[in-house]
């Protein structure tokens, strides 16, 4: 039987570690070091000679399944010995990347961009968990060049037939290839609708032989609208389950995808926040509690959110780093909890940030987890947001991203157009 589209064996190609290692090498394209373990002692080996975080994870998985991110010797063992869908990766995870999503469309000789999308949260959240934004607004036009340029060179020597999703990670502006799917993304339909461009059917054309230089002679093909910023959000089913950990990883969690759209990022990210069920408050307390890498990122979020006339509350250690940025922390509050202690309240009698989330004296909170092994650290904090319908960010990026809303929404005016108005424009 013929098989349209992309061939078979380019399939493989991209889901076999090895063969897609040994391409990327060939078009000189870099990618975290990686090795593949047969054991759990050759696991925890891989881990140290690769270096901490790592992500350990099954070939062949669709939805993140069975990933994780481990810091310590003891989490990869868990890990591998937990996987029961095939051969185990062990790849250096790029801790404080940006990630990124492309969507493309090739027929084997053109290739189309449909769009370069780029992370709200940072690398280690599943792409279909994270918010991501058309166009890239922290990116180099340089950095983006090159992102394109390497997807072109994929789709060529993948000789994909139709569309293809790359997934990169981007840190001090260096690039590196996490994955390529020679194939649609769940991201197609975002793209289509922030861009005006009919992807699919493109893609479909393209897989029944038709040349993108024929769509562009039909009409079909044309070129993207700009001058707006679309934000994709994933609507996640928390509360449905209130006793769930809210924190989010590299196995997908989310039900369904939403989209705003606005003339600036912080807009458009604000409704996508509204469209998921999180609508994002004006005013109010935010309890901030951040771990020691999101902190630099974190007082930039909170020092726009004290600007914008916000409270804080905070733990003792993220409060005495605020303060020393010259940031002020209206409340101190006691932790809740540490991984080897039950919760409770401080002995000094000050309340803890569960006491004030259940009183109603918080409007949103930002809960960064502090590496896997301590991910479980700032649980009940979520758990109890989620059970009070309070707002909770688990990124700084995503802290800082509120923060943009809050400030463009102070700034501009706020009218509503149809997705018509921005695709004629």
């Amino acid at each position: 039987f013929r098989i349209l589209g992309t061939p078979y064996d380019a399939v493989d190609l991209a889901e076999d570690r090895e063969r897609f290692a040994e391409l990327l090498a060939r078009l000189g394209i870099r990618c975290p070091e990686w090795g593949i373990a047969a054991s759990g002692r050759e696991a925890a080996e891989l881990a140290h000679r690769i270096g901490y975080p790592v992500l350990v994870r099954p070939s062949y998985v669709l939805g993140g399944r069975a990933m994780r991110v481990c810091y310590r010797a003891n989490e990869v063992l868990q890990a591998f010995r937990a996987n029961t869908l095939g051969a185990t990766l062990v790849d250096r995870f790029v801790e404080d990347a940006i990630e990124i999503d492309v969507d493309a469309v090739s027929d084997g000789e053109d290739v189309l961009i449909g769009a370069v999308m780029e992370h709200v949260e940072e690398a280690g959240v599943h792409s279909g968990d994270s918010a991501c934004s058309i166009p890239p607004h922290s990116l180099t036009g340089e950095t983006v060049a090159v992102i394109e340029d390497y997807t072109r060179r994929l789709a060529g020597a993948l000789d994909v037939r139709g569309l293809l999703n790359v997934q990169y990670a981007v840190k001090q502006g260096q690039v590196f290839v996490i994955e390529a799917n020679p194939r649609a993304s769940r991201t197609v339909p975002f793209v289509a609708k922030a861009t005006g461009v009919p992807l699919v059917k493109v893609a479909a054309r393209v897989m029944l032989g038709a040349t993108l230089d024929e769509l562009r002679a039909e009409g079909l093909l044309r070129p993207p609208v700009g001058g707006h910023i679309a934000v994709k959000e994933a609507v996640l089913p928390f509360n449905r389950f209130p006793d769930v950990d809210t924190v989010l990883g590299p196995e997908m969690r989310s039900t369904g995808e939403v989209m705003g759209i606005d003339r600036t990022f912080g807009l458009a990210f604000g409704k996508a926040q509204i469209s998921a069920g999180d609508r994002l408050p004006e005013s109010g307390t935010v309890f901030v509690s951040l771990a020691d890498r999101d902190k630099p990122a974190g007082v930039r979020a909170a020092a726009r959110l004290v600007d914008l006339g916000f409270d804080l509350a905070a733990t003792d250690g993220t409060a005495d780093y605020l303060e020393r940025h010259h940031i002020r922390v209206a409340q101190r509050v006691a932790k809740v909890m540490s991984e080897d202690e039950p919760a409770a309240p401080a002995a000094d009698g000050r309340p803890t940030a569960v006491d004030l989330i259940a009183g109603g004296q918080i409007a949103l909170v930002v809960n960064s987890p502090r590496g896997r092994g301590a991910r479980a650290d700032g649980a009940y904090i979520r758990r109890a947001a989620n059970v009070h319908r309070i707002p909770c960010l688990t990124t700084a990026a995503a802290a800082l991203a509120a923060a943009e809303s809050s400030l463009d929404r102070s700034r501009h005016e706020r009218r509503v157009r149809t997705l018509q108005e921005y695709h004629q424009q």
